[in-house]
């Protein structure tokens, strides 16, 4: 349990950093504000993105070793 707790936090961490700067730059580009914008819709999505990787972690963990064995 406590590896699938570090391992929702730091990957929820991880992708929502990078996809939020993702969005925020798509959206309005190369703005004066970026980082301040970049960091709030980063703080709004590592909660969702956190819980999300821990609920949906064991499932697509199994899903991939199924594919896997298919490959």
């Amino acid at each position: 349990m406590k590896h699938r707790i570090i391992f929702a936090l730091l990957m929820s961490f991880t992708l929502s950093l990078i996809m939020s700067a993702w969005v925020t730059y798509v959206n309005i580009g190369a703005h004066s504000d970026f980082v301040a914008i970049w960091i709030h819709a980063w703080l709004l999505a590592w909660p969702a993105a956190g819980i999300i990787a821990f609920i949906s972690g064991p499932f697509i963990h199994k899903l991939a070793h199924r594919i896997a064995e298919k490959i």
